[in-house]
């Protein structure tokens, strides 16, 4: 099976998806009756590499 093929089998399929981000996009897939699931993830410590590095160390 070739690439094109593969990309038109996965739409012509039934989708789930699932949201890491902005709640707006989850709502709007949902609004178009595709089953859509919102996961809230937030990166450890804001995003902050020093914390980051620091809480590493600690679970070690």
């Amino acid at each position: 099976m070739n690439q094109v093929e593969k990309v038109t089998n996965l739409f012509a399929s039934d989708l789930s998806i699932v949201n890491i981000g902005l709640e707006g996009f989850h709502d709007s897939v949902e609004e178009q009756g595709i089953e859509s699931f919102q996961l809230d993830w937030r990166p450890p410590a804001g995003g902050n590499a020093k914390l980051i590095e620091i809480l590493e160390k600690l679970n070690r």
